[in-house]
């Protein structure tokens, strides 16, 4: 199952890659918006985020079943293994708040976006903190799930990817927020 998790992981990963520079170069103005195909992988994207929280509710529902039965649940030792399904949790709650927001309503050809004022900014920067505590907290077992070995090169250069991603995909928010607050 962990297997499956970690494909459905990088499954994930790749699409945020697309959906993040996508979504940042939309919200910069620089790509017209509404694209059909965007939408479509936006979607199939939140459907594996909900195929790989099943499997991680199944996981530490049978971690916690095994605490149980040992009767040591050694909590303060596993702080990153609830830091990892803290942050999941704040994913969940964040890509709702990114779902009210960004899901517009077209109107001859046009989409119209719902308000995005300084509260909707705060919850999209939580969105993309929340998804980089929950990836990088989790690179390490995903790296050894999916069999790779000498994974700290592997580690730095997917850090350092994704750390650029997301520090764009914030200032994407930020301009937006910006153009917004001007136009």
């Amino acid at each position: 199952m962990r297997k499956w998790n970690a494909l459905l992981s990088m499954g994930i990963l790749a699409l945020l890659l697309v959906h993040g520079i996508a979504g940042g170069l939309q919200l910069a103005g620089l790509l017209p918006g509404g694209s059909l195909v965007m939408k479509v992988l936006a979607w199939v994207m939140l459907g594996l985020i909900v195929l790989h929280t099943c499997i991680g509710v199944k996981l530490t529902a049978d971690t916690l079943t095994a605490c149980k039965k040992s009767g040591a649940s050694y909590f303060r030792e596993n702080r990153l293994f609830w830091l990892r399904r803290v942050s999941g949790l704040a994913i969940m709650a964040f890509i709702a708040c990114h779902l009210l927001i960004f899901t517009g309503t077209a109107q001859d050809g046009i989409v119209r976006l719902h308000l995005f004022e300084g509260m909707q900014l705060i919850t999209q920067i939580l969105l993309v903190a929340s998804i980089a505590v929950h990836v990088l907290s989790n690179i390490k077992p995903l790296l050894l799930a999916l069999g790779v070995r000498g994974f700290k090169d592997v580690f730095c250069d997917a850090l350092l990817v994704l750390t650029v991603l997301l520090l764009c995909a914030g200032a994407a928010f930020v301009v937006y927020y910006v153009r917004w607050r001007i136009f």
